[in-house]
């Protein structure tokens, strides 16, 4: 039997992977999360053979989730679900360690082939994205020559990028990091020289870029022009 856990941050998309995740006589779904930070306790405390991760979920994305993972060295592979087909996300995702990517849209068709595959050891793409990004992937001498900026961002400050577009002051990233104000606003330093980005509404659309937030999601149109406008998040 495989063992599953669900990470989405949608209800209504949770239940539909459970849905067809319970057709299947060889799975069985032991937990949901809606979060990146519950889908890694979720997979500390139940040890499934997979987790079915949302690439875009608020406090911790996927991929930065896969990535707590695979640092626990956790009996626990993922399967990262995307509506966005990007091979930047895709090159991402599997240098953090994910062993499959699904596109939303194909979610009915290939799930669970991507899930038994990934039990098995085994790299699992949606076709649309399968050849082009196997042909980078594979071509690429090693990570390190191919890093972009955004991928010279430590962790950390991956985590505060997403905080920042979702639209937390530096208190509130403070609060949910468990650090000082005076850290984040270091991390924030930081990753502003290593982005070469100044203003917070660039930051939002590099996080936008990159999946860390939802085009869909917030900060809304308008939280979005009052940062345009301030130009800075203040802390209290």
């Amino acid at each position: 039997m495989i063992r599953v856990v669900i990470a989405d941050d949608h209800n209504l998309v949770r239940q539909g992977i459970r849905a067809i995740l319970e057709k299947a006589d060889d799975l069985e779904v032991v937990g949901e999360a809606e979060d990146g930070i519950e889908a890694v306790q979720l997979a500390q405390s139940t040890l499934p053979d997979i987790v079915v991760m949302d690439i875009s979920m608020p406090r911790l994305n996927g991929t930065q989730a896969t990535q707590r993972i695979q640092a626990l060295r956790l009996p626990t592979r993922v399967v990262i679900l995307s509506m966005y087909s990007e091979k930047s996300l895709v090159r991402q995702a599997l240098r953090l360690g994910a062993q499959a990517y699904v596109l939303k849209r194909a979610v009915a068709d290939e799930l669970l082939l991507a899930i038994r595959a990934a039990k098995n050891g085994d790299t699992y793409l949606s076709p649309p994205i399968a050849g082009s990004i196997l042909r980078e992937f594979l071509a690429s001498a090693s990570p390190a020559e191919d890093a972009s900026a955004y991928d010279r961002l430590s962790p950390r400050e991956k985590e505060v990028l997403q905080l920042i577009g979702e639209g937390h002051k530096n208190q509130e990233i403070a609060q949910a990091l468990v650090v000082s104000v005076k850290t984040v606003e270091k991390h924030r330093a930081s990753l502003m020289s290593k982005l070469d980005i100044h203003d917070i509404a660039s930051l939002v659309r590099v996080a936008l870029k990159e999946g860390l937030i939802s085009a869909t999601g917030w900060p809304s149109a308008n939280r979005l022009a009052h940062t345009e406008q301030i130009g800075c998040f203040h802390t209290p």
